[in-house]
């Protein structure tokens, strides 16, 4: 037998004895589980170890149509396989090294130049989870592939079916840097379309779980992105890499607390978005001049105590005078805590007041009961009431969109008269709860609750599509990073919001971490070439500085057509892309989605939407405004200009658009192009 082949017979019995011992190692958490409630002391216990036990189940799962290992590092001594997941045998002993292990870094950066102790590094080829091939770089000859992989190459051009596939075999050394990066440390990744920049926010945030397991387990990860379709999107890649319990929401989620945080618990705050603005007003109310309207607006509500207080206890009549008061209120206040933890604040120094008062006369200290009735006894609620009064963050802005002398006295010199007039009501509900509330107005209530009371912090957020965020989304989201890092992701060329961010510094400055460093990613590994050349015609009109992507793909396809019947020629290109393997995605704008869904079932062919994760279709028929960091391998642009003309950033999503093919891309217009496409030649 070649040596090759029999080579090959190992790797695929090294490979069935690693599914066969991860098997063995789901068992046995199968068998703890099922245990798990008879070894444990009390119910508490009982219920933390099978959440424990459950969590180590779903992490030891197993896909036959993954790949369990995709590499090998051979050193002077011992071989290492590098998967997924760790693997071991019977005795302990490793079978399949995690990807985030320290040896495991050799893999991704390894080189000539610097082969790390590396003699050998090997790749895997699979198909459906069948190892069928391998190809070596012998580092100690000065033999390295590099992008002339021939198994890097077919796993990067792979067509594309279903939701986002993790990049663990296919990481690039200066992707590996970002993904390797401390705890500590936040970055901002400007990346250029098709440059991984989402697969590395995801896989940095399974390497610090990875690293720092018991910590970010009890603060949480957090990933944010721009839309349920993308969440959607990418859901599987965690999972994939052995880490089921991250949390996912859009920034919406965060502050209407439609999400629900595990094992931490969200605030109760409900609220719920049944109205909507105009641009002008919707602008206004993500502006960060709002963040200090409403800091005054809370803080407007301090008043210094006007009298003293008298308090019985039934035996006794305890008097604290207004100086002594006017003390306690003031230094409450320069402590700068939140309002609601102030005015509790105040409660227990004046409890404590009654407390001393009492202790003196009576010689011992009162037991906690007298310590709960004089904190609720109505001269300290009543005097609470009227310097300190509680608040709740919808009601906090229920009151200022309802009285116009309460916003002027907020605003002051930060809004115009014209401003102020653009916020308040013109019918002023009569509660907070019958407010119908829209998406910027619970942005404004999340600034609310954040003055009023602690928001839980996370160990780490990612932030994906950060380029659309508002100053007061930013905000929302520094809320839940104090004590923890972010991973920013983004590309300024594709900011389609009216607030979309010009410059990284002033967007990291309103996420509380001003002095991360900003690293670009301008190598594209998806999207080809002549692709990435098309859309790069629209960067002079954007006004954003960033560096051109560039693409090492030469493959791929560009087809612009003139078309007099958009909806046939759509039905025909769609035909046409299903000769080939992968999905196929119809964009238009939003406002054309039914009508060319309805032509192509008309034409017996079966759709479904950005957002359907069990969808089993592989034509996708997705509005411009939700496409935004999804991928296909055939991309049907429909009406250029229609996009552009539908928002007033629309070349910006025009560009969105035209990048997310990662192997062909049909361009059919019936109208001209926009002018910054100019004339070009369709390649194929």
């Amino acid at each position: 037998m070649p040596a090759l082949e029999t080579d090959l017979t190992s790797e695929r019995e090294h490979l069935a004895a690693s599914r066969a011992a991860l098997h063995r190692m789901r068992q046995r958490a199968e068998a703890l589980f099922s245990t798990g409630e008879n070894v444990a002391g009390d119910s508490y216990t009982a219920e933390m170890l099978g959440r424990t036990l459950s969590r180590r189940v779903a992490e030891l799962a197993d896909d036959p149509t993954t790949p369990l290992f995709f590499g090998r590092l051979t050193f002077p001594e011992v071989d290492y396989h590098i998967g997924r997941r760790h693997v071991t045998d019977d005795l302990g002993e490793p079978m399949v090294l995690d990807w985030r292990a320290p040896v495991s870094r050799s893999f991704y950066r390894a080189s000539v130049r610097d082969p790390q102790g590396v003699a050998t590094r090997r790749r895997f080829g699979f198909s459906a989870g069948v190892l069928t091939s391998f190809e070596d770089e012998h580092l100690d000859r000065g033999e390295e592939l590099g992008t002339a992989s021939r198994i890097l190459t077919a796993e990067i051009e792979r067509p594309r079916v279903g939701p986002m596939r993790d990049i663990v075999a296919t990481i690039q050394p200066e992707q590996d840097e970002l993904v390797r990066a401390e705890l500590e440390t936040s970055i901002c990744v400007q990346g250029a379309p098709g440059t991984g920049k989402t697969a590395v926010g995801l896989h940095r945030a399974a390497y610090l779980l990875y690293l720092h397991r018991e910590r970010l387990r009890r603060s949480g990860v957090l990933i944010v992105g721009p839309n349920r379709a993308f969440l959607s999107y990418i859901a599987a890649v965690l999972p994939a890499l052995g880490e089921v319990e991250v949390a996912q929401a859009t920034v919406e989620d965060l502050v209407t607390a439609a999400f629900v945080r595990q094992e931490f618990g969200e605030r109760g705050r409900t609220i719920t978005v049944r109205g909507s603005d105009t641009p002008a007003v919707a602008g206004l109310k993500h502006d960060v001049r709002m963040a200090e309207v409403l800091r005054r607006a809370v803080a407007a509500h301090i008043r210094e105590p006007e009298e003293s207080i008298t308090v019985s206890d039934g035996s006794f009549r305890w008097r604290i005078g207004t100086e002594v008061l006017r003390r306690v209120v003031d230094e409450a206040r320069r402590e700068r805590l939140p309002y609601g933890i102030g005015r509790e604040r105040v409660r227990a120094r004046v409890v404590s007041l009654l407390q001393r008062q009492a202790e003196a006369r009576r010689g011992e200290s009162p037991n906690d009961a007298w310590l709960r009735r004089m904190g609720k006894a109505a001269p300290v609620t009543g005097f609470l009431d009227a310097a300190w009064p509680a608040l709740t963050p919808d009601g906090l802005v229920h009151h200022l969109f309802s009285d116009p002398d309460a916003l002027a006295t907020a605003a002051g010199d930060l809004l115009t008269a014209a401003e102020q007039e653009l916020l308040i009501w013109a019918k002023p509900p009569r509660t907070a709860k019958a407010a119908k509330w829209s998406a910027a107005d619970a942005v404004l209530i999340d600034e609310a609750a954040g003055l009023i009371e602690r928001v839980a912090s996370f160990g780490h957020v990612v932030v994906d599509e950060a380029q659309d965020l508002s100053p007061m989304q930013c905000r929302a989201i520094a809320r839940r990073s104090v004590h923890g890092s972010i991973t920013l992701l983004g590309d300024l060329a594709q900011g389609t919001a009216p607030w979309a961010a010009t410059d990284w510094r002033e967007s990291l400055a309103h996420l509380g971490k001003p002095d991360a460093a900003v690293v670009p990613l301008t190598i594209g590994f998806r999207v080809p070439a002549a692709v990435v050349a098309f859309a790069n015609r629209l960067l002079p009109a954007l006004a954003v500085d960033v560096p051109p992507a560039e693409s090492l793909r030469r493959d791929g396809a560009l087809d612009l057509r003139t078309v007099d019947d958009l909806d046939s020629a759509t039905v025909t290109e769609v035909r046409a892309a299903l000769a080939y393997e992968g999905s196929v995605a119809v964009i238009a704008a939003d406002v054309a989605v039914d009508r060319l869904a309805g032509a192509l079932a008309g034409a017996g062919i079966a759709t479904s939407t950005a957002d359907d994760v069990e969808a089993t279709e592989r034509v996708t028929v997705v509005p411009a405004s939700l496409v935004k960091g999804l991928e296909y391998d055939h991309v049907i642009v429909v009406e250029p200009a229609q996009i552009v003309a539908a928002e007033p950033r629309g070349l910006h999503r025009l560009y969105v658009v035209l990048t997310r093919a990662v192997s062909r891309l049909a361009v059919l217009h019936h109208d001209p192009l926009p002018d910054p496409l100019g004339p070009v030649i369709a390649t194929r």
